[in-house]
């Protein structure tokens, strides 16, 4: 639309031009000896030259409408395409917040039920997806995207549970996932991406760490609101800051697979960490006898590696 809207500019350039011309060489011709032409010429030459002139302003008037037709089509283009964009933020929004109330009507355990989190070797996995790559163990994109939608629902169902206001917006989109910053950028959390071009993909990774460790620390002050002794206030077992989770960046580019693939892996430990402490503040029922209203991380620490060990996510069924 737009090409053809700068040729239509440059077909009324163009006219408007001749018209010049024409009236140039009429005045020219006005100026000249009136012995040249008979009267009856000069009468008939100056009757072809208005004809043409009507024409071109004929023309002119085509193209202009011409123009206008093409810029109320290009306007209204972009009207349904900022619709659409409206629609697909609205389906989503409102297909979030029914996966979120369908949960909270639920008993307990569908949390854990929903998004088991274990371990394949050296692989974190949430619903038997795994997450990360090896050089021998070439894992499908396909699996490694859903590993991070299940992930980023799972954030997001507890996130919007509280309502904090969190600095990061996560977008679950099933297999799609996406993370908003504070300037309203969006990022995809999906491959493939190659090893030494993923700087959205590392962006991405690195906002969901900031988010997680936003929705711990924000546990952590709650358990201090609720009189909770300060050795047993909810703190993850693996150190977030920045890119890194303890000593491993979670970024790909320049970074080496297995260092990457145990960033996941710690991820996912201190993911699964906030979801029980999530059941145990919220008016979900307890997961078991052992887990209380109020979650003692102590209790809770069992079902956890300590660092510097092989990382269990407890059982396959929890």
């Amino acid at each position: 639309m737009r090409v053809l809207s700068d040729k239509l500019d440059k077909e009324v350039e163009d006219v408007n031009r001749d018209i010049e011309a024409y009236e140039a060489c009429l005045q020219r011709m006005e100026g000249e000896s009136r012995d040249v032409l008979s009267e009856a010429d000069f009468l008939k030459e100056k009757l072809k030259i208005e004809e043409e002139e009507r024409k071109l302003e004929a023309a002119i008037e085509e193209t202009e409408k011409q123009y206008a037709e093409v810029t109320a089509e290009l306007k209204e283009l972009e009207t349904k395409s900022n619709r659409f964009k409206e629609l697909e933020e609205r389906y989503w929004h409102e297909f979030n917040n029914f996966q979120f109330q369908l949960i909270s009507h639920q008993r307990t355990n569908v949390l854990t039920d929903a998004f088991p989190i274990w371990h394949d070797g050296d692989f974190g996995t949430i619903n038997n997806f795994r997450l990360g790559r090896l050089p021998k163990i070439p894992v499908e994109w396909d699996e490694i995207n859903a590993a991070w939608g299940q992930a980023c629902l799972l954030l997001h169902t507890m996130c919007q549970y509280f309502r904090p206001k969190y600095r990061i917006k996560i977008l679950p989109m099933g297999s799609y996932p996406r993370i908003m910053d504070l300037s309203n950028n969006t990022y995809e959390l999906f491959g493939p991406v190659n090893l030494f071009w993923s700087t959205r993909y590392d962006k991405a990774m690195t906002l969901y760490l900031t988010c997680l460790k936003d929705f711990a620390d924000f546990a952590n002050l709650k358990d201090q609101d609720n009189n909770i002794p300060p050795e047993k206030c909810f703190k993850l077992p693996y150190k977030i800051e920045n890119d890194k989770v303890e000593s491993y960046s979670i970024t790909q580019s320049f970074n080496k697979q297995e260092n990457w693939t145990k960033a996941l892996k710690y991820t996912l430990c201190n993911l699964k960490w906030a979801l029980y402490w999530f059941i145990g503040n919220t008016n979900f029922q307890p997961l078991s006898a052992t887990v209380s209203q109020h979650t003692d991380p102590s209790a809770v620490g069992a079902l956890y590696p300590k660092r510097g060990t092989n990382l269990k996510f407890g059982s396959r069924n929890s």
